[in-house]
């Protein structure tokens, strides 16, 4: 199975602080892997590190390429792709230029199929179809994650970074987000999912990473992430179990 990212010795810093310290995570063709840990663990600037947006020290091999001195573009126009924690719509745009928008490196290159793609985006959310002149900024948080998950599909991309996707959404809303979070991956799009919510992250992923404090603290298959006691008490609000103490006598 080939690896689509490979990230080596990763260092972030902000300034004279270094927010991710050596972190090194992989992700494989057509799987799902997600990075949790608690607020300010480093795992919004390990995404931005990846993508580009943040200077950084280490390795980022990138579809089998060195990515390191990869523009933000180069990387877009490669197949990777970010969704952002806050969306960053366009809100006084209507949801159709919104989702045009998305395949701007596909008319650079006078791909064809955009149309295609467009309608395939409002069959897999019809909710868009149905609000397709409606501004952005009028739409609500779910429909607002499900807009910024299609104007990323736009750009036909081979990995998909989300960052927190259920941020600020309703339970039920939250359940359908990670139903098609699921379903993505069944279209031959791998994705890494930095999530809070980890007993969501871990039931839709293959593989996972713990990240605390800029580090990673833990990795492996989600199944077994999450029946790790130190995983479930910290993360899934799951007791530990009590460490035996021999039999005790009346």
């Amino acid at each position: 199975m080939s690896k689509l990212l490979e990230v080596r010795d990763l260092r972030v810093a902000y300034g004279k602080v270094e927010a991710v310290h050596g972190a090194s995570i992989h992700v494989d063709e057509a799987r799902i892997v997600t990075v949790i840990g608690p607020n300010g663990a480093g795992k919004t600037t390990l995404l931005g590190a990846i993508m580009g947006l943040l200077p950084s020290r280490g390795e980022v091999t990138l579809f089998g390429a060195p990515a390191m001195r990869m523009s933000v573009e180069q990387r877009v126009a490669q197949g990777l792709c970010l969704v952002p924690e806050r969306r960053e719509l366009f809100s006084a745009m209507t949801v159709a230029d919104n989702l045009e928008l998305g395949a701007f490196q596909r008319y650079r290159r006078g791909d064809k199929a955009i149309a295609r793609t467009r309608d395939e985006v409002y069959q897999r959310f019809p909710r868009l179809a149905d609000r397709r002149a409606q501004l952005a900024g009028t739409l609500s948080g779910g429909e607002r994650q499900m807009l910024a998950f299609g104007r990323a599909l736009m750009g036909k991309p081979r990995l998909l970074l989300l960052d927190e996707p259920s941020l600020g959404l309703a339970p039920l809303i939250v359940r359908e987000i990670f139903t098609i979070i699921a379903a993505l991956r069944a279209t031959g799009v791998s994705i890494l999912l930095v999530e809070q919510n980890a007993r969501a992250a871990l039931q839709v992923a293959d593989y996972g990473y713990v990240l605390e404090t800029g580090e990673i603290a833990a990795e492996g298959p989600s199944t077994d992430l999450a029946v790790d006691p130190r995983v479930a008490a910290t993360y899934l609000g799951q007791k530990r179990e009590p460490a035996a103490t021999g039999p005790v006598h009346p």
